[in-house]
């Protein structure tokens, strides 16, 4: 009565042992691999028939082909062709959609928590960007437990059984069997794969760049400060490394990764797979003399390094120090433009380990960057950065020219408000303005035309509900910006129409940070709408209204004292026995 019992232990066993192995660790090249990991369907395994020797063991045999991709799997990608908030890992989603980011929701994706060692896909947003940038990093995850899966060699486990087609023989049998579920057929399952499949004729974030032989070199540190030159520049990564090289200052010649020709010749594919190639144009060469002093050199063709003997000194010239790249591309994924800056140097011996420089980053075509009014405080004479907000939990909404985000009225020579109406003036940081007009009402005009007529004049189009604290501040913090407070002051008097006269912005600001290098931040905001009595006719059919504007900054700043750090104190305690046995 045991033996049917233990069988039937020992096949369970074997099935939770298979499911646990269903996913090998996975190693890919970079995020949104255009080479899509797809399940292979297999028939079902007979029990091994006795006699048959037994399968390797657990640490023998090669490692299977991973099934599961997590540098292309995102959990929280719901919405297809659709970018999702906080989706960090989504390829829908563009560097506008991450100004709106507060966090990434799925800030890690792994494959099975069981294997000893796995891939993991770490993403994170790099909010000092302008615009945000997402970070992807594909890191080696080691399980600490010591009842780990180290290698998955059951094959048959990491796929999943050839379901049965139905057709007239087999089709009453399924129906039992099936307990109502339905199934699709082969056609079915062939078009979904097919319409599943990754469009691969362009370029996605972190897939590395193409080039006519190979891809695109970036030199990067890596387990140390040394340079790895095979590492390959990813698309829309922006990086700026440096990293060291230990030569031999008689063998300069001989070392490519020294040469212009290295960094200039590659050809760029302008989308992976196609041979349409984008050459690499050298813009501008420096050249750094033995006493640092720096040259531009107006021929842009390639220079080869030469070793220079003087006796017993050896130097060699022409070798990069600077590299910097400059990479053009569309919304649709296609490179357009590759640009180059070199700095080249004379090295001698005293300079080695030679120290070199790298910098790749990417620009989009027809987008310009865009200006800030200070980093981080507010310069003098740049325009206040300002917005609203449409709703509650938005972002702050801002005007793409920055000049016309916070504005009073302008002065001109006629003085008459009906001709200055939508001709404004920017609030610059740190200048105290004044302006205003004469506004003409006729006998027929009534309060109430007028009022709407004046706010109008005074406040202008999309008064702001928000000033930035700096001038670098982000749209999605919300919580940081400055609210503008609105106060109406009129006279108290019953049954009259009150009439706006005036528009007073007063603007606290404060020296924020460093002694030695202070910045200014804005704290507060105010702007006073005045009033006062509609005017009456006294003679004639014409009353004339004075209309201004003003606008003052307060250096609230409290005075600077000079901070020092508390001096330690030791807070320990004596074990209860320490003086055991004495006492």
């Amino acid at each position: 009565g045991l033996r049917p019992l233990l069988l039937v232990l020992l096949d369970c066993c074997a099935s939770v042992s298979a499911q646990a192995a269903a996913t090998p660790p996975v190693t890919t090249e970079g995020f949104n691999s255009t080479e899509a990991a797809w399940m292979t369907l297999r028939p079902a395994l007979s029990p091994r028939p006795p006699g048959t020797p037994k399968a390797p063991g657990p640490f023998s045999g090669p490692r299977p082909t991973p099934v599961t991709d997590v540098a292309a799997l995102c959990v929280c990608d719901l919405s297809p062709a659709q970018c999702d908030v906080n989706c960090c890992c989504d390829p829908d989603c563009s560097p506008v959609d991450f100004s709106v980011f507060s966090a990434c929701s799925v800030p890690r994706v792994t494959g099975d928590s069981q294997f000893c060692s796995q891939k993991a896909a770490i993403y994170s947003l790099n909010f000092t960007a302008n615009p945000p940038q997402r970070i992807f990093k594909l890191v080696d995850q080691i399980n600490p437990s010591i009842f780990c899966i180290h290698i998955t060699n059951y094959k048959p486990a990491l796929s999943f059984i050839n379901p049965e087609v139905p057709d007239e023989n087999n089709f009453d049998k399924l129906m039992e069997t099936s307990d109502g579920f339905s199934l699709n057929s082969e056609s079915e399952i062939s078009f979904t794969i097919q319409s599943d499949a990754p469009d691969t004729a362009k370029y996605e974030y972190g897939v590395r760049l193409q080039t006519s032989d190979s891809f695109l070199r970036f030199p990067s540190p890596l387990t140390s400060s040394l340079c790895t030159d095979d590492n390959p520049a990813a698309f829309l990564v922006n990086q700026a490394v440096k990293c060291t090289r230990r030569i031999n200052l008689a063998q300069c010649e001989e070392i490519e990764a020294l040469g212009m020709a290295y960094y200039s010749s590659p050809k760029i594919l302008r989308v992976p797979g196609l041979r349409t190639k984008i050459p690499i144009t050298v813009q501008s060469i420096l050249m750094e003399s033995l006493n640092k002093t720096l040259a531009r050199l107006e021929d842009t063709d390639v220079l080869n390094q030469a070793l220079v003997e003087a006796g017993d000194v050896k130097i060699c010239t022409n070798v990069v120090l600077e590299v910097k790249y400059s990479l053009t591309y569309t919304d649709a994924g296609e490179i357009t433009k590759a640009d180059l800056s070199l700095l080249l140097g004379t090295v001698s011996s005293a300079m080695l380990p030679l120290e070199q420089k790298f910098e790749i980053r990417f620009i989009q075509q027809n987008t310009k960057p865009v200006p800030l009014s200070g980093n981080p405080g507010y310069v003098v004479g740049l325009p206040l950065a300002a917005g609203f907000q449409p709703q509650k939990g938005s972002g702050i909404i801002q005007t793409m020219n920055r000049y016309g985000q916070l504005t009073i009225l302008r002065s001109t020579a006629e003085k008459d408000c009906l001709a200055l109406e939508g001709i404004r003036t920017p609030v610059l940081f740190g200048y105290d303005m004044q302006s205003g007009c004469k506004l003409r009402l006729t006998k027929a005009i009534t309060c109430q035309l007028a009022v709407q007529k004046v706010k109008s004049l005074l406040k202008g189009h999309g008064f702001p509900d928000y000033v930035a604290p700096f001038g670098n501040s982000r749209a999605q913090d919300v919580l940081d910006w400055v609210p503008i407070h609105f106060i109406t002051q009129a006279p108290h008097m019953k049954d009259s129409c009150q009439l706006p006269v005036a528009l007073v912005i007063e603007v606290k600001w404060t020296k924020y940070g460093s002694l030695l290098n202070p910045q200014a931040k804005i704290v507060n905001v105010t702007a006073n709408l005045i009033a006062s009595s509609f005017p009456e006719t006294n003679s004639g059919n014409e009353r004339t209204v004075l209309i201004s504007t003003a606008v003052t900054f307060v250096d609230v700043s409290a005075p600077a004292e000079a901070g020092f750090r508390a001096r330690p104190t030791i807070n320990a305690k004596l074990p209860f026995n320490f003086f055991f046995p004495f006492v």
